[in-house]
C-alpha cells in the first residue's frame, strides 16, 4: 500500500476526521459551559476525562452509522494514527503544570497541546487543512493565555467552536 492510499484509507474510514473533531468539539463546549456556568474544577475535569473518551467515541460513532472504524492491518499509517492518539495524555501535565501557575492558563495551555498534536494529522491523512487547525489553535492558545491571563473560560469556548466548525468542514470535504 502506498502513503497515497494509505491516507485515502484514512480519509474513508474517518470522514477526514470529522467525526473526532466533532466529538471533541462537544467535549470542550461542555467544558467551557461549566466553566461559565458551573466550577473551574468541574470545567477540567469535563475536558481531562472526557478528552479520554475522544476516541471511544468517535469509534462508537462510526460503527453506530455502519462504517468501519479502524485502519486496515495493511495500512502503514495505522501505527501514526496510535502514536498521535497517545501525544495529549502525554503532555496533558504541561497543561496542569500551568493552571497550576495560573488556573486561567488551563485552556490556552490545552489548546497548545491539542493544537501541536493536529500537525501529525496531515500526513496521517494527507489534509493541508489539518496544519491550518494546528495553527489557529496554537495561535488562539497562545493569544487567550497573553492577552486575556485572567480570563477563565474564553479558550474553552473559542477551542470547541474551532473544533466543531472544522468537523463539519472536514466533513463536507470530498476526498
Amino acid at each position: 500500500m502506498t502513503i497515497a492510499e494509505a491516507q485515502a484509507e484514512a480519509r474513508k474510514v474517518y470522514l477526514n476526521g470529522s467525526v473526532g473533531q466533532m466529538v471533541s468539539g462537544f467535549i470542550w463546549l461542555a467544558s467551557a459551559a461549566l466553566a461559565s456556568w458551573g466550577t473551574k474544577r468541574q470545567a477540567i475535569l469535563v475536558l481531562v476525562f472526557g478528552g479520554m473518551f475522544i476516541f471511544p467515541l468517535t469509534q462508537l460513532v462510526l460503527r453506530v452509522t455502519g462504517r468501519p472504524a479502524s485502519l486496515s492491518a495493511g495500512n502503514p499509517l495505522r501505527f501514526l494514527a496510535m502514536q498521535v492518539a497517545f501525544l495529549v495524555p502525554l503532555i496533558l501535565p504541561v497543561a496542569g503544570g500551568a493552571a497550576l501557575y495560573n488556573v486561567n492558563w488551563f485552556y490556552p495551555a490545552c489548546a497548545v497541546i491539542v493544537g501541536a498534536h493536529y500537525l501529525p494529522f496531515v500526513t496521517l491523512y494527507g489534509m493541508w487543512q489539518y496544519a491550518l487547525l494546528a495553527g489557529v489553535l496554537v495561535s488562539g492558545g497562545i493569544a487567550c493565555g497573553q492577552v486575556l491571563p485572567g480570563a477563565f473560560a474564553i479558550d474553552g469556548w473559542f477551542t470547541g467552536g474551532v473544533l466543531l466548525l472544522f468537523g463539519v468542514w472536514v466533513a463536507l470535504k470530498r476526498s
